[in-house]
């Protein structure tokens, strides 16, 4: 939780009151970390350890522990492929083989002791694809038949699916780790003018004097209130503090979501499953344009869902009707702020055009 709470806190985009809702009112996940003793929690475990430290810019650790991640389940791979494109945004080409390769090089430490006796027993166990789920334990497809469930064209069109709303989703989340990129490149820029900016701030206010400043240093600022200035609207003086950590809305909705896509195109989900992407789901309820109202009843038949054992028709029906509604929320505020940033850009750019003319 002190994990998951530090990500919602840099983000500050869900309000506090809906996390300690969320942390008390779950009898499910509760069940799953402590009367059972399922691998899923400790996964999850490592999984939001490696996301902390990768808003921390830690690499290299954050490679390892969600390497480990994947050691301990590999469902941890649903984050994987956002995981490339903010390696890719943030690192470029070459450090990004070079995490990938501690990764690896994490997995082969792990698996040497079965890859030195029974290397194709392992590796055929590791990713045994055309495994078959009991149908009496399913979550999420309690209204099909059992000779339905089992088809292996079912799996298959899973699988389709799960694939192409990754490649929908792949120009937005591109775009949201590019813009993560660039500020965190502003921040290390910026952040030691700001601070020294703070401080002299701090010294006028409790001195009463005015210290000089450099040329440099005054042409700074006055560039930097304008740009502050013009980005909010208002033409008064606003300070110079900037939550720069602020930014990590644009790395975790990306992460969160790739999971959940995989989550709702799962060939069936069994109950310890729920903790792969229940502490993510107020942070991807908040990112849909829905009522508070509908919110709370997203999140509220979620858990209606999980918690109905065995599992019926209403309810594993119920269940893919939310994650649908979500998805299309998240999907609706991802294209339409692309489109409006774009319509913006395209408006500035021909503004400057005229002006130039």
């Amino acid at each position: 939780m002190s994990l998951v709470l530090r990500l919602y806190g840099k983000s500050k985009k869900v309000p506090p009151y809906v996390l300690v809702l969320s942390a008390f009112t779950s009898y499910r996940i509760h069940s799953i970390y402590v009367l059972r003793l399922f691998n899923d929690p400790v996964a999850v475990l490592l999984c939001y350890a490696a996301l902390n430290l990768f808003v921390d810019r830690r690499w290299t650790l954050g490679s390892i522990l969600f390497s480990l991640a994947v050691g301990v389940k590999m469902n941890i791979l649903l984050f994987a492929p956002a995981l490339l494109l903010f390696y890719l945004a943030n690192l470029g080409v070459l450090r990004t083989i070079m995490q990938l390769g501690i990764c690896a090089v994490v997995q082969l430490l792990l698996g040497a002791p079965f890859l030195l006796t029974y290397p194709w027993e392992y590796l055929r166990g590791s990713f045994d694809l055309g495994r078959i789920f009991e149908h009496k334990w399913t979550v999420n497809y309690r209204f099909l038949t059992k000779e339905f469930f089992e088809q292996r064209e079912f799996h298959l069109c899973l699988l389709g699916l799960h694939l192409l709303l990754l490649l929908i989703f792949a120009k937005p989340t591109w775009t949201y780790f590019k813009s993560y990129a660039r500020l965190r490149q502003a921040q290390r820029e910026l952040q030691p003018q700001i601070k020294q900016a703070q401080t002299q701030k701090k010294f006028e206010q409790q001195s009463g004097v005015q210290a000089p400043l450099t040329g440099k240093q005054r042409s700074f600022l006055k560039a930097f209130e304008r740009g502050l200035q013009q980005s909010t609207g208002t033409t008064k003086s606003t300070g110079y503090d900037i939550h720069f950590e602020q930014c990590t809305q644009l790395a975790l909705l990306p992460f969160f979501l790739y999971n959940f896509i995989g989550v709702a195109c799962a060939r069936s989900l069994h109950y310890q499953f729920y903790v792969w992407y229940f502490h993510s789901l107020p942070y991807l309820v908040w990112s849909t344009p829905y009522s508070l109202g509908v919110r709370y009843l997203i999140l509220g038949i979620i858990e209606y869902c999980w918690n109905t054992y065995p599992s019926t028709q209403l309810s594993s029906g119920a269940l893919h009707v939310t994650h649908l509604l979500l998805l299309v929320g998240i999907a609706y505020q991802l294209f339409f702020k692309m489109r409006s940033k774009a319509d913006n850009n395209s408006q500035a750019t021909n503004g400057l055009a005229k002006k130039q003319q």
